[in-house]
């Protein structure tokens, strides 16, 4: 683990936080890929469900750190689910982190620029947003923030090196005067190339 110094809010503009494990809790992504997707797998090709785990592991693993991991269009056609619905069927699950709610709301108020950076497909980013409205009195979680970008019209995930470009090109920010938050470490050390 890197042992961050404290952040010097006056030299930041933009504040980038990543949206699952960063903001939203990730038990929801681990229990629908690990548990409902293979039942629900299991329950449609007539397998057992540890049979479905052999066959499913392999295949997630091919993918991992590629747009097609994160993409619910993807994985519909690969797994013959609709798993966009299947996520919207559980959205009650989808929860802020403790603390998250109260930085997202400082942070609304300090005058920096906020901006949600997500590989989550955007079917997923809305099904997530949806979600947190349900929980949050009708304040969804894109109210928190003055933009929000999905990676997948940018063609490379966070983790890899061309998206960062094409993310300043969009959005405008100084590298050196941005403060990214991510959970994965192969996130923030590609922000960190790019000079962020």
């Amino acid at each position: 683990m890197h042992t961050a110094p404290a952040v010097d809010w006056s030299a930041i503009d933009t504040v980038l936080l990543d949206m699952d494990g960063t903001l939203l809790d990730l038990r929801f992504d681990n229990w629908f890929w690990q548990e409902l997707i293979p039942r629900r797998y299991a329950a449609a090709n007539g397998l057992d469900l540890e049979e479905t785990r052999r066959r499913l592991a392999p295949r997630f693993l091919d993918v991992r750190g590629t747009l097609q991991w994160y993409c619910i269009e993807y994985w519909s056609r690969q797994l013959e689910l609709d798993i966009g619905s299947i996520k919207r069927e559980a959205l009650e699950r989808v929860c802020f982190l403790p603390g998250a709610q109260e930085f997202l709301s400082k942070l609304k108020v300090s005058g920096k620029r906020v901006v949600l950076v997500t590989n989550a497909h955007p079917a997923t980013l809305a099904i997530k947003n949806e979600g947190v409205a349900l929980k949050n009195e009708g304040v969804a979680l894109t109210g928190y923030f003055d933009a929000c970008y999905s990676t997948h019209p940018f063609d490379f995930p966070k983790e890899q090196a061309g998206f960062w470009p094409r993310l300043a090109a969009e959005e405008g920010f100084q590298p050196q005067r941005t403060l990214f938050v991510d959970d994965s470490l192969a996130v923030p050390d590609a922000a960190r190339d790019f000079g962020i």
